[in-house]
């Protein structure tokens, strides 16, 4: 491109018990936007679909992203992580059809020599109730180790597009090692909820109150923020398995990952990726879950199997969001705690993020993950482009 920064609340609902468990002690871009018939995908009887219409709103021929988020006006915000594409920048806004740097060019250089200062591996981005950009960094490029100062929350003011706040996670709450993966806020009791989906553990939710950015961790290694043992999913027809060469394959092994907040902000949903499962806990729980702070462990809720999901939302009537990777679908869960399709669609390879904007449509990236190198004996089977898609649900976000 010309252009060097350019890239083509209702009532909660409670979880239902179907079982409450005691835990032990213990990713040049090119991007256009176009109206849905100006965007490719499957068509005639190859491409199931099921539910409402799933809109094409962009297409990207570069890089892969991963995250999406949505301000009350109606500005959008992508981000595309450094897991081997290349990526000119981390976090981009989509104006006038093109993919822009944002909030500037030099934030988004990967420096891990000033890592507190720039963006080196960002994985998702969110925005909050008070209409800030929160950048979720996990300071790892290409998986390499974090240095300290990597792995952090950027708050960018979108009134003014300057960065108003970085919190940089301790070394002790996210380590070379570490993936923070998505982010949750509540403003009104002054709290973010992280998930860590390290593949090298510990695997777990980390909480940053928001005041002093103090931060620690919960649910560390626990049953419900593991991966699920020997999880082999089948997606695209082909069992997903770590296989970058003609070796025969492992399984993949990614805990805690999705994450959601009730509109109350009571509890809190969150999913490891190899897992079907959805779970809750109580977020006075993990506030108290400091060192000293508890004289017992929080006590998980088991929701129920809602399909392989990667990422998960949360409406302003209480129902929960997530992909189903594995049927190329969206699921939600109603507040009678039954899980049903909201959509289903031949184009929705691998559902990444979900986010739900003011104009009561949810927003979902469908990257291609699965077909990336590392799971297919070497060879890159993503077929460019990638997509921003949106399917209209009537309600709108649960922000507070």
């Amino acid at each position: 491109m010309r252009n060097s920064d350019a890239q083509t609340g209702g009532s909660p609902a409670i979880p239902s018990r179907r079982a409450i468990v005691a835990l032990p002690a213990a990713m040049g871009l090119s991007l256009a936007i176009s109206s849905p018939r100006a965007v490719a995908g499957p068509r005639g009887p190859a491409a199931a679909r099921r539910g409402p219409a799933l809109r094409p709103v962009a297409a990207f021929y570069g890089a892969m992203p991963t995250g999406v988020t949505i301000s009350r006006s109606g500005r959008i915000f992508v981000n595309f992580p450094h897991w081997g594409d290349e990526v000119p920048f981390s976090v981009a806004e989509i104006i006038d059809g093109k993919a822009v740097a944002y909030p500037n060019r030099q934030i988004n250089e990967a420096d891990a020599a000033d890592p507190a200062r720039h963006f080196l591996g960002v994985q998702s981005v969110v925005v909050d109730a008070s209409e800030r950009l929160w950048v979720v960094d996990t300071g790892r490029i290409v998986w390499a180790d974090a240095p300290y100062g990597g792995p952090k929350l950027v708050a960018i003011d979108l009134a003014t597009n300057k960065v108003v706040r970085t919190i940089v996670l301790p070394r002790d709450v996210a380590g070379p090692h570490s993936f923070v993966n998505d982010v949750r806020f509540d403003l009104s009791r002054g709290y973010a909820y992280l998930t860590d989906a390290t593949p090298d553990r510990p695997t777990g939710l980390i909480i940053v109150r928001l005041a002093d950015g103090a931060a620690w961790r919960c649910l560390d290694d626990t049953p419900f923020t593991l991966p699920e043992p020997d999880f082999v999913p089948v997606i695209d027809g082909r069992p997903f398995l770590n296989k970058p060469g003609a070796a025969p394959g492992t399984p993949v092994g990614i805990g805690a990952d999705g994450i959601a907040l009730s509109p109350d902000g009571t509890w809190l949903y969150f999913c490891p990726l190899s897992s079907r499962k959805l779970y809750a806990v109580r977020t006075s729980d993990l506030i108290e879950c400091r060192e000293g702070r508890r004289r017992s462990e929080p006590m998980v809720r088991d929701l129920g199997i809602k399909g392989m999901s990667d990422g998960l939302e949360m409406d302003r009537a209480g129902r929960v969001y997530g992909g189903d990777i594995e049927r190329k679908a969206i699921v939600r869960r109603d507040l009678d705690g039954v899980f049903r399709t909201v959509v289903q669609d031949d184009r929705l390879i691998w559902p990444d993020t979900l986010s739900i904007g003011y104009d009561q449509n949810l927003y979902v990236i469908a990257n291609q993950l699965n077909r990336q190198a590392a799971y297919n004996s070497g060879h890159d089977l993503r077929r460019k482009p990638y997509h921003l898609f949106r399917v209209h649900i009537g309600v709108g976000p649960a922000r507070r």
